[in-house]
């Protein structure tokens, strides 16, 4: 049992209340303290990346106490390649609110950060589903703090509107997670496959509500439509640093969902057959559309990128409901993608707004450092569009061709191929207004003069943008790995034997004989 495998859970949340405690006066202390500790983060994240590479399962038991008694963490492919996604966008965010002074318009920016990260990593490593709820809340309050960040009413109706959304999924998820028990007496999920299948059918009442209970809490998470209301106004209010550590908290409910409903709830349980593709394919297909149509009729930049996100999770959530290995492993390689992508619009939305007197898609005087600005804001657009060459493309030929034996297949083409011309659309009007139709207007003769962005904030949008290159260049070498996890993700049984047979102490504090 390797103790690194609890460090990205640990080291976050050691270092918040050590940076409240210790360094509350001084952001330059912060500032060191948060760099080191998500430098660190990264580092072992690769370290597990690397080590789960070869499909080894990796346990952690807490106080070495055997699942399902205890409390346990596990790492797989799935799970190290989403905290290494995470800690590498953490890196450039991090890099950016520094470089912008973000961190310093309001109090316990960096603490804030840190706890949001142990909300993250937290929820991609943990298998027991009661402590998936513990870190989803860890990661609200968080957010919630960051959201707020700076101050502002607009920003706290938004996060007010946020957490009240957030918090009738909690409330879903308890009772949801209250069904399971009552049928199982088991809240660890590999010891809920084993059990769920044990249930005879004309007992399965309680476990179909909580599948769709989870299915509706991981919903509200992902943003997917009706249940996205929190997420325009919420992540187009939120500060741009904090926005684009936001695009990876909707990946959270998909990370969930895809776990949850290929061990716990796998494709061919009669009890739950039907779930994905009756109910969240359509609602996908409806997401789709309508993030995409919201970045044509969108009036704000801001506004924009986050139905761009909504769009995307439409895109993701998609290729999961087909519950295919093929669509598994190109919902992951699309995951990457969107989160790299919709971080780096959302840190050009603030590069836009120092320069800019609103985020209104008008006509208005060129912004400070516009070609390099633009050039970024290119690239982005094309890789969230999803046109050629970049990731965005190959992710969505990923998408279509794991459509191939859907029934709805049709549909699938139809909206995936209709959606991205109307984002082109949609993301090509507001270039040409934000920088073309800009060169055209003279700036205001009382206009207070603009100072460019810092350099280390084009840095840290540049460095997601190279992420995304990469991600395009070394694409057969990530679809590889996703075709790999997802092909780990319906042979379960390692997982299950790993967490379940491994020896540890039992409730009367005795070894587990095996």
């Amino acid at each position: 049992m390797t103790h690194w495998l609890i460090a990205p859970v640990v080291l976050p949340a050691m270092l918040a209340p050590f940076i409240v405690l210790a360094a509350r006066y001084h952001i330059g202390i912060q500032r060191v303290f948060s760099m080191t500790g998500v430098l660190m983060l990264v580092a072992i994240s690769a370290g597990l990346a690397w080590a789960t590479a070869d499909g080894t399962i990796m346990l952690y038991q807490l106080g070495d106490w055997a699942a399902p008694f205890g409390i346990v963490v596990v790492g797989d492919r799935l799970s190290t390649m989403m905290i290494l996604l995470t800690t590498v966008l953490a890196l450039f965010v991090l890099i950016y609110a520094i470089s912008s002074g973000w961190d310093d318009r309001g109090r316990h920016f960096h603490a804030l950060f840190q706890f949001q990260l142990m909300g993250i990593l937290g929820a991609f490593l943990t298998g027991d589903l009661f402590n998936l709820f513990v870190f989803f809340e860890v990661l609200l309050i968080a957010s919630y703090g960051l959201m707020i960040h700076a101050g502002g009413t607009v920003r706290l109706r938004a996060g007010v509107q946020y957490v009240l959304f957030n918090l009738i999924g909690s409330t879903l998820f308890l009772f949801a997670l209250g069904a399971l028990y009552a049928e199982t007496g088991t809240l660890n999920m590999a010891d809920l496959a084993n059990r769920v299948t044990l249930i005879s059918a004309d007992e399965t009442v309680g476990i179909r509500v909580a599948a769709v209970l989870l299915l509706l809490v991981f919903a509200i998470k992902a943003a997917l439509v009706p249940l996205h209301f929190w997420l325009p106004s919420s992540y187009a209010e939120a500060p741009a640093p904090v926005a684009a550590l936001f695009a990876i908290m909707t990946k959270v409910g998909a990370y969930a969902i895809i776990r949850v409903y290929t061990l716990i709830f796998p494709p061919d349980l009669a009890i739950t057959a039907g779930l994905h593709d009756t109910w969240l394919l359509p609602a996908a297909l409806v997401s789709l559309a309508v993030g995409m149509v919201g970045v044509l009729a969108a009036k704000r930049f801001d506004r924009l990128v986050a139905f761009s996100i909504i769009g995307s999770m439409g895109m993701v959530l998609l290729s999961i409901a087909l519950l295919s290995p093929e669509g598994i492993a190109a919902a992951l390689y699309y995951i990457v993608h969107s989160t790299f992508a919709g971080a780096a619009l959302f840190l050009i939305v603030d590069l836009v707004r120092s320069g800019r007197a609103n985020l209104a898609l008008t006509a208005q005087a060129p912004v400070a450092g516009a070609t390099l600005t633009a050039s970024l804001f290119f690239v982005a657009a094309i890789a969230m569009a999803g046109l050629p060459p970049l990731s965005g493309f190959l992710g969505k030929l990923l998408v279509l061709d794991a459509a191939f034996d859907s029934d709805l297949m049709v549909w699938i083409w139809a909206v995936v191929l209709g959606s991205s011309l109307i984002s082109v659309v949609g993301f090509a009007r507001a270039g040409s207004v934000l920088f073309w139709k800009a060169q055209s207007v003279a700036p205001s003769a009382d206009a207070d003069p603009v100072t460019p962005p810092a350099t280390m904030s084009y840095v840290a949008i540049g460095g997601l943008v190279t992420l995304l290159a990469l991600h395009t260049i070394f694409a057969g070498h990530m679809h590889g790995y996703t075709t790999a996890t997802a092909a780990q993700l319906f042979s379960p049984e390692p997982y299950i034997t790993t967490v379940v047979d491994t020896p540890g102490k039992l409730s009367d504090g005795k070894t587990e004989d095996h």
